[in-house]
């Protein structure tokens, strides 16, 4: 595996080696003792499965501490444009955000460690995405921030569509008000 560190500390990008033959591919998607020799000892104890159609954007969401959540996220079915918003008041990249291409053909993944938010946009129809964390859903601690919020400025890719948002993600505040991730 490859750990490339991105421009905000502690978001990194994995990029697997996979083993191609006629029959198809095998690669290992997640491995505590590599991961911990990059720097990343995350103990994931909650696995989740998302579908969605083309146009879906999830997010941003995070849960605040005790409960605050790091994520190794992956697509194993069509392409997402996946982001995460640096939330740690003492990070020179408070408020930065970070977004990348994730797809199955690429087999490229992120972590994204405690107190940041999450969130990304589903670029095909029938995408898939599967992601690991390290604290149960906490429905007491769950917090998110508007998908737009001029602040943040994240170029979301044009689809030539409405985005579709569930009721929730619509309503969500904008970071300046926003509950406290750390």
């Amino acid at each position: 595996m490859k750990f490339i560190q991105t421009n905000i500390p502690g978001v990194v990008l994995v990029e697997p080696r996979a083993f191609k033959d006629s029959r198809g591919f095998f690669y290992e998607s997640y491995n505590a003792e590599v991961f911990k020799e990059h720097g990343i000892p995350a103990t994931f104890i909650q696995d989740n499965h998302v579908w969605s159609c083309r146009g879906v954007l999830r997010g941003l969401h995070y849960q605040t501490p005790p409960k605050a959540q790091a994520k190794l996220v992956r697509v194993v079915r069509g392409r997402i444009f996946d982001v995460a918003v640096d939330l740690r008041k003492q990070s020179s990249t408070y408020g930065k955000s970070i977004g990348v291409m994730l797809g199955a053909e690429d087999r490229r993944m992120i972590y994204i460690p405690e107190g940041f938010a999450h969130g990304y946009l589903s670029l095909e129809e029938e995408t898939e995405v599967l992601y690991k964390v390290t604290h149960l859903y906490s429905p007491a601690h769950e917090a998110g921030i508007l998908w737009n919020d001029p602040l943040l400025n994240i170029e979301w890719p044009k689809l030539g569509m409405d985005y579709l948002l569930s009721d929730k993600d619509q309503k969500l505040p904008f970071f300046k008000n926003a509950a406290q991730a750390d």
